[in-house]
């Protein structure tokens, strides 16, 4: 058989491969010129100060598009936003099937009702221990320890090979509201050789050394915290984080209080949580219109706003205009969180708000309130134990977690580490292989209800008026140069001070053109127009220091 015509497995990562967020990552197998392909998540990530106006940022899908007769499914591991948050704005124009277990279904189903989405998915569930095919790839979903239910690592297995995409996951005996990580399962992977085993693993915490902390130690933590205080008590966590919420709510009613929630993505999960079956044995759940009538010293609530949110419930009670809510001082406010890179000033500015009104701030400097769900470098050491993987491929991360990942991968005896990055191509099996760049990758930018190229998003235009503010002037001349209408200014995003005013400056220097130029070039628009822009551009930047957006629009009438 010529090599072109061999089967081969291969590995494309779209997204989250040399950043946090935004995963997404293609299985292709059989010859290279007539490939099936399968696709693994399908996240978002979060626009920054850098990107005004930008929420969501998702992987681009055009290397898929190109092959959409080609592409059998879509596979997700579990249920947050940098794993599935994309899903119904990328994958209802492929028209092919979405797996998922029952709780990431639900929140997809909930997802799509609380946005107002129209497009749908076809939707198909999938239990950790039942293989299925999808063409020539069989796929079983492993129970995996994460911060959220039904968590997963997918086997995926092919004629030639197989990879155990390891999806987010920890090693935690002792989870709260899931099930812990399949362990005998992983095992048996490792016992198998009789095909070769790639490993695309988790490396958020490559660089951390021991072991995660147990969610069973932070409940602990939370229930002393909550039992001890002598006022209200208030938690703030990740909405997804069910197990979480679940072991305040058994603290709560240990110390013979009652919870209250606030927030709609909080009521949306626990709702999907309590439907599942997840809340079996705990006490009601109250909404926030139960708050003012439950004693000060018998209430726990618990809200939205972790990551600073400045629309979520714990910003607006620290600004002191909820609705309902407010805390007092001498009560205790416990952040089960931290904030993600990006968002730390906003959180630190809520805490300060709430320590200004005397509210006790407790976070994860003060103790162990919140833990990773990923893993740190022991955990990772035991899983290629358990395994044995012939490749390593680390995924989810940024380039100094991904070095460090293949780093411990080597130092661990494994045979061949690839060091991937969006849009290379991994030639998996057989004679394992890093093609750099082999694919074309890039962003797509949800700008409020338009998803759009980086290039479409006039996201450029905005930072340039967020440094320079806009000077408009509109102004008609007739056939004789003279000017019949204006000029009209419009400046925006410009200081004005006592000393001299801008819109003085520009009228003066607007005035000193058209005084300069003989009427014959005046009549000329397109000469008049360059001489404004010019003019408007240096004056002012010679008063304010910087160049502003000019426009002018010189009307021949």
């Amino acid at each position: 058989m010529a090599k072109t015509q061999r089967d081969e497995l291969v590995f494309v990562p779209l997204g989250g491969v040399g950043e946090i967020g935004m995963n997404m990552g293609a299985y292709g197998f059989g010859p290279e010129k007539s490939r099936k392909w399968i696709v693994v998540d399908c996240g978002v990530t979060f626009g920054g100060p850098d990107l005004p106006g930008i929420e969501l940022i998702m992987a681009n899908p055009e290397f898929l598009e190109e092959r959409a007769d080609d592409v059998l499914g879509l596979i997700l591991t579990h249920s947050h936003e940098d794993h599935y948050g994309a899903v119904l704005d990328l994958w209802p124009g492929f028209e092919k099937p979405v797996f998922a277990t029952r709780f990431t279904g639900a929140m997809l189903a909930a997802k799509r009702a609380g946005d107002g989405i129209v497009e749908n998915v076809d939707l198909k569930i999938m239990t950790p221990g039942q293989p299925f095919d999808l063409g020539p790839f069989t796929i079983e979903a492993i129970n995996v320890a994460h911060s959220i239910p039904e968590s997963n690592a997918l086997l995926i297995s092919t004629p030639i090979g197989r990879v155990l995409h390891t999806g987010d996951w920890k090693l935690d005996p002792t989870p709260v509201g899931n099930a812990p990580t399949d362990v005998e399962r992983l095992k048996k992977i490792g016992e198998d050789t009789s095909t070769p085993l790639a490993l695309i693993c988790d490396s958020t915490n490559a660089l951390k050394d021991g072991e995660s902390p147990s969610e069973a130690e932070v409940a602990a933590n939370l229930a002393a915290m909550i039992a001890e205080a002598p006022n209200r008590v208030a938690v703030t966590t990740f909405a997804s984080n069910v197990g979480r919420v679940i072991s305040i709510v058994r603290a709560a009613e240990k110390a013979g209080r009652q919870v209250v929630m606030s927030g709609r993505s909080l009521h949306r999960i626990m709702g999907i949580a309590r439907e599942l079956g997840m809340l079996e044995g705990l006490p009601p759940l109250l909404d926030q219109d139960a708050y003012r009538s439950i004693a000060r010293n018998k209430i726990v609530l618990i809200c939205t706003g972790s990551q600073g949110e400045a629309r979520a419930a714990i910003a607006r009670i620290a600004r002191g205009d909820h609705p309902v809510i407010a805390l007092a001082s001498g009560d205790r406010m416990i952040f089960s969180s931290w904030a993600i890179p990006g968002n730390e000033r906003e959180v630190i500015d809520i805490q300060n708000q709430l320590i200004d009104q005397g509210v006790e701030v407790i976070t994860a400097n003060d103790g162990l309130v919140h833990v990773t769900g990923h893993p740190r470098r022991d955990e990772v050491r035991q899983l290629y134990s358990w395994v044995k993987p012939d490749v390593l491929v680390p995924v989810h991360g940024e380039a100094v977690h991904l070095q460090a990942h293949a780093k411990l991968g080597r130092e661990s005896g494994i045979a061949k580490v690839c060091e991937a990055r969006n849009g290379d191509m991994v030639r998996l099996f057989p004679d394992t292989t890093l093609m750099p760049a082999e694919v074309r990758t890039g962003e797509l930018y949800l700008d409020g209800l338009v998803l759009c190229t980086p290039e479409e998003s006039g996201v450029k235009g905005r930072r340039r008026l967020s440094f320079g503010g806009h000077v408009v002037v509109s102004l008609c001349v007739n056939g004789g140069g003279q000017v019949v209408s204006g000029p009209d200014l419009v400046i925006d995003g410009l200081p004005e001070t006592e000393d001299e005013s801008l819109s003085d400056l520009v009228e003066d220097t607007i005035a000193g053109v058209l005084k300069s130029m003989p009427p014959k070039r005046r009549s000329d628009t397109e000469v008049l127009n360059s001489a404004l822009f010019k003019a408007i551009r240096n004056e002012v930047n010679a008063y304010w220091g910087r160049k502003p957006n000019v426009s002018v629009f010189v009307h021949r009438v």
